[in-house]
């Protein structure tokens, strides 16, 4: 490593610290920490948990924004009352039961594990890789503290939602600021912009429908890309999640070569009576198979992890929909998960961040 980086000035500090008083805090070699930033998971599928769970996620402001004199008597009263019954069955349906935990773990975990084993071979132990949930465990707080104690004196924290929504990117971010909000010493936080356009997550898009389309005997008739969807209103608050969802669809077709009847762009997951983004995508699959649309493949571009929204709400009501509507054939493409092309763009953009704070060893 160059004499004059960033960190062989931040170690001889460190050295000179022999030279304090005996009573001087022992102060850790200064390293970068590297959060990768999920949604969230329950800690288990039981009502106690689901309902802890589903109580930090709907009571976020930035999830629900209505006023909470009226949303917290709803939420405490009616709807965590019956709610953790159903969404515990949901979770049941995909828990990874070898590791007793949710699937969005398991890969996040994995996510994290891969990129560390890349930095490793470039900056050695100088940079830290963790990750944590907005909701759930491990916590945004306990990992940004944890990394502090381990002498991280920078920290790049990078949520894994490729566009960019207040209740996605921006609460991911309120936490971690949040957390330094308690700290006498802060380290220096760099937020990772929303990826929606970035060639490299385009062409692990492509290549997963690529390789999804040559393991079937008969091409689709149509690619659905189905995300996650919110209040209309938020749009037209200047939210500007839509356009970026499109533009990914539009990128993914163009790096394809397809035309534009072979791709439809399709939001899930509405919740509550507002209208949401449209098409829904579980109205919009039956749409297409009575109008002779019977063999479909359906991806989620939005979400960076395979959960409950993808494994159980497209697997199974989505499909349903199709089904019921004369539907022959629904393959659902994975998402990128940790997949070899998806640790490839996270070491690029973390290595585009890193600029100015250390360089390669």
């Amino acid at each position: 490593m160059p004499e004059n980086s960033p960190l062989a000035l931040s170690q001889g500090e460190s050295d000179r610290l022999a030279f304090a008083e005996d009573s001087h805090p022992a102060i850790p070699k200064a390293r970068i920490g590297i959060v990768l930033a999920n949604l969230g998971t329950p800690d288990a599928t039981d009502y106690w948990s689901m309902r802890r769970y589903l109580n930090e996620f709907l009571s976020d402001r930035r999830v629900i924004d209505y006023s909470p004199w009226l949303w917290q008597p709803l939420l405490q009263g009616i709807i965590l009352t019956k709610r953790p019954f159903s969404s515990g069955a949901a979770y049941r349906s995909i828990w990874n039961n070898d590791k007793n935990e949710s699937p969005l773990l398991t890969t996040t975990r994995a996510q994290a594990e891969k990129l560390a084993a890349r930095l490793r071979e470039t900056y050695g132990d100088h940079v830290i890789v963790e990750f944590c949930m907005r909701y759930g465990n491990p916590s945004t707080r306990s990992v940004i503290e944890e990394l502090r104690e381990k002498g991280c004196e920078k920290i790049i924290f990078f949520p894994l939602y490729p566009q960019y929504s207040a209740p996605t990117t921006a609460t991911a971010n309120d936490q971690a600021f949040r957390v330094l909000m308690k700290m006498n010493w802060q380290p220096a936080i760099r937020t990772v912009a929303a990826y929606y356009d970035h060639p490299l997550y385009i062409e692990a898009l492509a290549q997963s429908v690529e390789r999804a389309y040559s393991e079937l005997s008969r091409r689709p008739d149509v690619l659905v890309t189905s995300y996650h969807g919110m209040p209309t209103r938020y749009l037209k608050e200047g939210d500007p999640y839509h356009c970026q969802c499109r533009k990914t669809s539009r990128l993914l077709k163009d790096r394809l070569g397809w035309e534009d009847t072979e791709i439809v762009v399709t939001f899930q997951s509405k919740f509550g009576p507002e209208e949401w983004l449209q098409p829904y995508t579980v109205e919009e699959v039956a749409r297409l198979a009575s109008g002779g649309k019977k063999n479909i493949a359906i991806m989620a571009p939005a979400f960076s992890s395979d959960c409950v929204e993808t494994l159980e709400e497209i697997n199974e009501e989505i499909k349903e929909s199709f089904e019921e509507a004369g539907g022959e054939v629904f393959t659902y493409i994975p998402c990128l998960n940790d997949q070899e092309a998806h640790i490839d763009m996270m070491q690029a953009i973390v290595q585009d961040e890193l600029s100015g704070w250390m360089p390669p060893r």
